[in-house]
């Protein structure tokens, strides 16, 4: 305990520090001192800000801005977080007129959250020492506490079905043998489905909560269940499913869904024992499933694109991550005061301006062909809306080399170009936008996600890996034939389920809002 309040107080000096010998790059008007704890978290939001930010060059003053008039809660996070969202707002998109950071997602059309950036509470997380993903039902180094449960809402706002979207393995759902399909109706005694936007809070609460009861009907039998999930501890693989397709004349499909983007420790193993599994089986073409992965590390990204770009591309340029004009040119200098830190969030030696290089050639990554397929022909991802960061990233790093031969099939992505490295201050973890990616042919700046080749709704009634899944069954399509079927409809057991039926029952959460997911793209300073 000693220690954790010492380093907590230690970083409230070196943040007031850094306040007072920022002169040279917030103007004449720095903050006057002050010894108050919040006072000073909201000044080193700021100044971090205008030194790290992407769009820094936005950021007004400091006597503009004026951090410490953001208090009018008495809660300070939401204090702290409402300066966050000011400071993301400035810097204009000019291909939309709205901020690169607008995030329209409620009913008035208005956004109070930025749509990248945000604060980790490191003591409400009960993690002092890690990048903790902003919510999340598992954590980027694959460890769970919680039921299991993620849920998509399907129908209209007074009629709706809660559909278990997906249920992290190892967890107490999936032990319970609950799965993605399954129809919830009732929760702890509770009968949902008439009124969605005065129930969703409710909901979510309830997925956070230690216990849980859960009653409703099977997926495709129509049996009923009834289990308490308590919320537990669990190790959690990324791979959700994976399985491979054997078509006419022999041909080898290889499919995986994949979740997260989580540490190498949790990922690397994983996602090579997949394609060892794929090259032994003669595997020729890839379906990847990133509709609900939200990104992670950077680096398990580059693995990923690794194992499945042609082996004749070894060398090429893979992409390249563009920080801002102050911390390219070694400026940011209040980045001294940041220790640098290893994937697993613990300290290393020096820090993060005297140890780092931002400049583009150091930022730079290139293919480095390491096992996986050797010379794969067709690609097809499966995206949506809780398609981001990480995901996006190696879909674009993959295009310029795959050309034709890679699509997209299902929902408009999420669009996050951009990542970041966590900031420590006080006990906090800030994540500013830092940088930018863009493939080898300077493509990037989606916005607005990716639009699929192929538009799908997520066939949430089936399981990953089914051939009748109209997302998977449009993806083997175009591997087969080299296009997509020019209507949705697949067929199991005996019954048939067209794209229109499917949109009847839309999807209360277009843009993931009520995700569980942890969306970014983290990449540590000094890596390479």
């Amino acid at each position: 305990m000693f220690k954790r309040v010492y380093a907590i107080a230690f970083l409230i000096v070196i943040s007031f520090a850094s306040c007072k010998k920022d002169k040279a790059t917030s103007g004449n008007d720095t903050p006057t001192p002050t010894t108050n704890r919040a006072e000073l978290t909201k000044d080193s939001i700021f100044l971090y800000a205008k030194q790290v930010y992407l769009w820094n060059d936005a950021i007004p003053e400091y006597s503009v801005v004026k951090p410490r008039d953001f208090k009018s809660s008495s809660n300070q996070l939401d204090n702290f977080n409402t300066l966050l969202f000011r400071l993301t707002q400035y810097k204009i998109n000019p291909t939309t007129g709205r901020a690169y950071e607008f995030y329209d997602f409620n009913d008035d059309g208005r956004a109070d959250e930025p749509k990248f950036s945000y604060i980790e509470d490191l003591v409400a997380s009960g993690q002092i020492a890690i990048a903790n993903p902003k919510k999340s039902s598992v954590d980027l180094n694959g460890e769970g506490n919680d039921t299991g449960l993620n849920f998509s809402y399907r129908g209209s706002e007074t009629n709706y079905n809660i559909i278990i979207s997906y249920v992290s393995p190892g967890s107490p759902a999936k032990l319970e043998g609950l799965n993605r399909g399954d129809t919830v109706l009732i929760l702890n005694g509770v009968r949902y489905g008439s009124n969605f936007y005065g129930e969703i809070n409710n909901i979510i609460d309830l997925l956070d909560a230690n216990t849980i009861t859960v009653s409703g009907k099977k997926r495709g039998t129509g049996v009923s269940f009834n289990f308490t999930l308590n919320k537990t501890k669990y190790n959690s693989t990324p791979i959700l499913k994976d399985t491979i397709f054997t078509e006419t004349g022999g041909k080898k499909i290889g499919y995986f869904a994949y979740a997260r983007f989580s540490s190498q420790t949790n990922s690397i193993p994983a996602l090579n024992a997949v394609f060892d599994k794929f090259n032994t089986a003669g595997v020729t073409d890839l379906i990847v499933d990133l509709r609900y992965n939200g990104g992670g590390f950077v680096s398990t990204a580059e693995h990923l694109v690794n194992l499945i770009v042609p082996a004749q591309h070894n060398g090429k340029r893979m992409f390249t991550e563009f920080f801002n004009a102050t911390m390219r040119d070694k400026k940011a200098i209040i980045l001294k005061n940041q220790p640098r830190r290893n994937q697993d969030g613990s300290i290393a030696n020096g820090n993060y301006f005297d140890n780092a290089d931002y400049s583009i050639a150091n930022n730079t990554t290139n293919i480095t062909k390491n096992g996986g397929l050797t010379d794969v022909n067709r690609v097809v991802f499966i995206t949506g809306p809780g398609t981001a960061s990480s995901s996006e990233l190696v879909i674009n790093s993959l295009k310029p080399y795959l050309g034709d031969n890679l699509k997209i099939v299902g929902e408009q992505s999420y669009g996050k170009p951009v990542g970041f490295f966590p900031i420590r201050i006080d006990k906090y973890d800030v994540y500013f936008s830092m940088f930018e990616t863009q493939n080898s042919l300077g493509q990037g700046a989606y916005y607005d996600g990716f639009v699929p080749d192929r538009v799908v709704s997520d066939d949430v009634r089936r399981d990953f890996g089914d051939k009748a899944e109209l997302n998977t069954a449009q993806a083997i399509n175009f591997i087969k034939n080299g296009s997509f079927s020019s209507s949705n409809v697949a067929s199991t057991k005996g019954a048939s389920v067209s794209n229109s039926s499917l949109n009847s029952m839309k999807s209360l959460d277009t843009k993931d809002v009520f995700s569980r997911e942890f969306k970014g793209m983290i990449d540590y300073p000094g890596r390479r």
